[in-house]
């Protein structure tokens, strides 16, 4: 039991780092970060930011390798559904209808960073 509690601890410890990563690539990309892992009842969103005037919400997604697949193909159609959720939450207490928005990822591979802008949602 407690190799699972060292465990999980290690991969939000490894999680939150990556984060990390991706905001300072998103801003060095010209993003201004508003939030990060913003929470709500049934989902988080590790990312909220503001390209010039889109309100993007990025997934980040990290593996050491892609020997068992890419980490963008870990945003599969429930977790888009969650995070699709989780921004309307964010946008419905922010007061921000009619904003323009966007869903993207960010995946780390290694020391490669790969942004992927409009991954899903459909707006």
């Amino acid at each position: 039991m407690s190799d699972n509690l060292s465990n999980n601890s290690d991969k939000k410890s490894v999680g939150r780092h990556y984060e990390a990563v991706a905001e300072r690539y998103l801003k060095y990309l010209g993003l201004t970060v508003l939030e990060r892992n913003y929470r709500c009842r049934r989902a988080e969103i590790d990312i909220i930011a503001l390209d010039k005037d889109t309100l993007c919400f990025v997934e980040v997604k990290y593996r050491s390798s892609a020997a068992y697949g890419y980490p963008s193909e870990a945003v599969d159609i429930k977790k888009q559904h969650r995070i699709i959720l989780a921004s309307e939450h964010y946008l419905a207490e922010n007061r921000l209808s009619g904003v323009a928005r966007r869903y993207d990822v960010v995946e780390i591979i290694g020391n490669k960073i790969r942004y992927l802008r409009n991954s899903f949602g459909g707006y």
